[in-house]
């Protein structure tokens, strides 16, 4: 199955640009295939392009056909940068749109001519109106998901059809609505770090109702993690972390899918993995981890609330609590832009036990922080408000929100992004799907 994931900020171009004008009109999207882990192609949009109106051999308030000599030159643009095509149109009134029957012919010829010219691309058709978006692979009847990534994720046209909900979610039926609940079900959600914050955010997701999961962690519990680590025993030492929060997430739902990752995610095999996601938590304390997980975010538009919390303490007393809770996606800054990140430390962050070893400008050991159970529990369940926001339209405006547990106080803050930024702008990794590669490890 193929979905198609482009941003909030293109979608309000798209609709601006092919509707209200009294006839149909077109956009070509290029995208980057992305082969995920479980077998599906996403595609990634990263350009659109609205064609001019000398590139029309038709366009009533029925139909719109593109010229033979314009078809082609978007197919040998496609074919230099190893793109796929997406060719949207729209469709007047204000109902859901259907493709008609001289789309299912048009759609034939176009993929039959680009079988030919493009013979590994994969290319999808989408229709607008006023009343939504439908989408399916060019010339088949095979839908798409289309989903829009920005300050809210939404699912622009969803084929897969509807189950019942349990009763166990009444409660929050009454407050998220059956479409909200319908939706986390379907979402896979990635999970990086599995300790004191991960594994509380794994078990508010299962009682969310979110049923499908990526847990990374290359950790095994040990004796200082058991007074924050939701679910662990003295029993469980020397368990890997991820193994204890599958077995918390089964505890709570039993029939979710729990993909489990022992290794590091500043290694491209573990990565890669989380491109299945639909959206990710961030819960490492690693610099390095959090440089492959931003880029991740904003390359392949999978929505991330990334969380931190420190307490300032001294001689046992504590002199401050802190929390941070922010979201990586497009339109937001990132950690490079909002100076978050140590270059240093992401140096170390990837390299190997013996590179450390040997690397002269490392001495000693990080001295562990100190953590609370309650802190990392405030912290995650505002991310928990924030990914619900982001997802079903919990109405909670805050993007990066700070902590600070003495006033006490919540401040929503707002970083100006870069806009040469090699991370989270377009002329940097934003959209880029496989084009760009990741700067991770392959050891």
């Amino acid at each position: 199955m193929i979905d198609v994931r482009l941003q909030e900020f293109d979608v309000s171009r798209i609709v601006g640009g092919v509707l209200g004008t009294g006839t149909e009109r077109c956009a070509i999207l290029f995208a980057s295939a992305v082969e995920l882990p479980n077998g599906r192609i996403r595609l990634i949009v990263n350009d659109v392009e609205f064609p001019e109106d000398l590139s029309y051999s038709e366009r009533t308030a029925l139909s719109a056909e593109l010229t033979p000599q314009y078809v082609a030159h978007i197919s040998k643009t496609a074919a230099r940068n190893n793109w796929s095509i997406i060719f949207l149109h729209s469709h007047p009134g204000m109902s859901p749109p259907e493709f008609s029957l001289i789309d299912d012919e048009g759609e034939r010829r176009l993929a039959k001519f680009l079988s030919i010219r493009t013979p590994s691309g994969r290319h999808c058709s989408v229709v607008v109106s006023a009343g939504g978006w439908q989408a399916r692979e060019l010339g088949s009847q095979s839908a798409i998901r289309v989903v829009s990534v920005g300050s809210v994720v939404k699912t622009l046209f969803e084929p897969v059809e509807s189950s019942d909900i349990s009763l166990r979610f009444d409660r929050q039926i009454r407050a998220l609505g059956a479409a909200g609940q319908r939706h986390l079900e379907l979402q896979t959600v990635a999970i990086i770090g599995l300790g004191g914050t991960g594994s509380i955010a794994a078990e508010q997701l299962a009682y969310l109702g979110v049923r499908k999961f990526i847990l990374v962690d290359p950790d095994r519990l040990e004796t200082t993690n058991l007074n924050r680590v939701v679910g662990s025993k003295p029993r469980d030492i020397g368990r890997f972390k991820v193994e204890l929060a599958a077995e918390l997430i089964k505890t709570v739902a039993p029939s979710a899918q729990v993909h489990q990752i022992r290794g590091d995610v500043t290694r491209t095999a573990s990565a890669r993995e989380l491109l299945a996601a639909d959206f990710i938590f961030s819960c490492t304390d690693s610099h390095g981890s959090r440089a492959v997980i931003q880029q991740i975010a904003y390359q392949y538009l999978i929505p991330c609330v990334d969380v931190g919390s420190v307490i300032a303490a001294k001689d046992g007393r504590i002199e401050g609590i802190h929390g941070r809770i922010q979201a990586l996606a497009p339109g937001f800054a990132c950690f490079t832009c909002s100076g978050l990140l140590d270059p240093e430390q992401v140096r170390r962050d990837m390299m190997t036990e013996e590179e450390r070893h040997r690397d002269p400008y490392i001495l000693g050991g990080h001295e562990p922080a100190p953590a609370v159970i309650s802190i990392n529990a405030t912290v995650i369940s505002l991310a928990m408000t924030m990914f619900l926001a982001m997802t079903v339209g919990v109405p909670s405006e805050g993007r990066h929100i700070l902590y600070n547990a003495r006033s006490p106080s919540l401040k929503s803050v707002s970083v100006s992004r870069n806009p040469d930024c090699y991370i989270c702008s377009s002329r940097g990794a934003l959209a880029r799907g496989d084009q760009q590669p990741l700067f991770t490890r392959d050891d």
